[in-house]
């Protein structure tokens, strides 16, 4: 349409006749897709995408060593349509890069915090920011980078985290399997045999994404679903895990701050223990780090998660670590003290009990 309106204007200020300016009836029956002109088939990627930004996009011939994630043939990606984020309707240029993904971020966050105080309940807004192919011998796959803005500090930086199609698609699977009439209605992107890589079908795809895990946190019944739940964090945390034990605290410490920012915002814990395993790892991670101060929060967080729960194998490990890091920073240290020592009187934990670290090194995340 603005190729076609561009057109009249042109023929307009050269001085055509109204007869040339006016579009026939034959041209008003081709869509206006067919109308772009080179300017406008060049830009159309970057006005699906918004503020994504992707690597370059791969010849025809790439589509070749594809890893399995794409290499099924299918229909095309869904088309953009209303997303429920609020961010896909049309709105001026944002900056390239990083730069517009972060201006992007902060609009949706003021969005979010203006919605607090009307009716309509709080859901969690999502943006793909970046999206990366990666290869991978013998695979090629893309890597899709996810913002999660939901409930926070006005100044709290949303949670990323970095999913493959195959991530996403597990999960439409299995929700499927287990909730087919909700899901019926909600769409996702189907594989494609070819030009898997290319700018247009990652930004249409980035897209997609994001509409299918919004229509996802508009259903409660899937909202609160253990394999949504699983989706955004169990990867982190495994991940932490395996970090943590091989004494890559830092690297590990950010992963754990991401789980655990994503199972406040998500509400529902997505397993029993898995806050307080979050918090163990954050523990572990600040006191190799040098700052006390921090870990010994994080035990008293998990302490006032656990509550009465003498029986909770996570309790004495949490109180040892809490009366050793007060005493190391001149803190209260009695309340601790003595309910450990009322457990290990009543046989309930070991003398010493076992440490954090250990417990993290031992359990099976599933």
């Amino acid at each position: 349409m603005a190729s076609r309106l561009l057109h009249r204007l042109r023929h307009a200020l050269a001085g055509d006749g109204p007869g040339e300016a006016a579009a026939t009836p034959e041209a008003e029956q081709f869509p206006e897709s067919s109308e772009l002109e080179d300017d406008d088939a060049e830009g159309l990627s970057s006005r699906l995408s918004g503020t994504l930004s992707f690597t370059s996009a791969e010849d025809d011939e790439d589509d070749e060593d594809e890893d399995e994630d794409d290499a099924e043939a299918g229909p095309d990606p869904l088309p953009l349509g209303d997303g429920t984020s609020g961010e896909d309707a049309e709105r001026s240029p944002q900056p390239d890069g990083q730069r517009g993904s972060q201006l992007l971020a902060r609009q949706l966050q003021d969005f979010w915090k203006k919605s607090r105080n009307t009716l309509t309940p709080q859901r969690l807004l999502f943006e793909v920011t970046s999206a990366n192919v990666v290869k991978d011998p013998p695979s090629k796959y893309v890597l899709y980078t996810l913002a999660v803005i939901g409930p926070g500090p006005p100044d709290c930086q949303p949670a990323q985290i970095s999913r493959r199609y195959s991530d996403f698609e597990r999960l439409h699977r299995n929700l499927q399997r287990q909730f087919r009439g909700p899901m019926a209605a909600i769409s996702f992107p189907r594989k494609r045999l070819r030009r898997n890589f290319t700018a247009e079908t990652i930004a249409r795809r980035s897209r997609a994404f994001e509409q299918f895990l919004g229509h996802l946190q508009a259903v409660p019944e899937l909202r609160h679903a253990p394999d949504l739940q699983d989706f955004f964090v169990l990867p982190e945390l495994r991940r932490a895990q395996s970090l943590t034990c091989t004494g890559l605290y830092r690297e590990a410490l950010a992963l754990w701050a991401t789980a655990w920012q994503l199972q406040a915002q998500l509400g529902t814990p997505s397993g029993p223990d898995r806050p307080l395993l979050t918090l163990a790892g954050l523990a572990v991670c600040h006191q190799e780090l040098e700052d006390p101060g921090e870990a010994r929060a994080c035990c008293e967080k998990a302490l006032q998660l656990l509550g009465d729960k003498s029986l909770h194998p996570l309790l004495a490990p949490f109180l040892e670590a809490h009366v050793r890091l007060s005493w190391r920073l001149g803190l209260d240290k009695r309340q601790s003290e003595a309910r450990l020592q009322a457990l290990q009187e009543a046989g309930l934990t070991p003398t010493p009990p076992p440490s954090l670290k250990e417990l993290l090194i031992k359990e099976v995340l599933d």
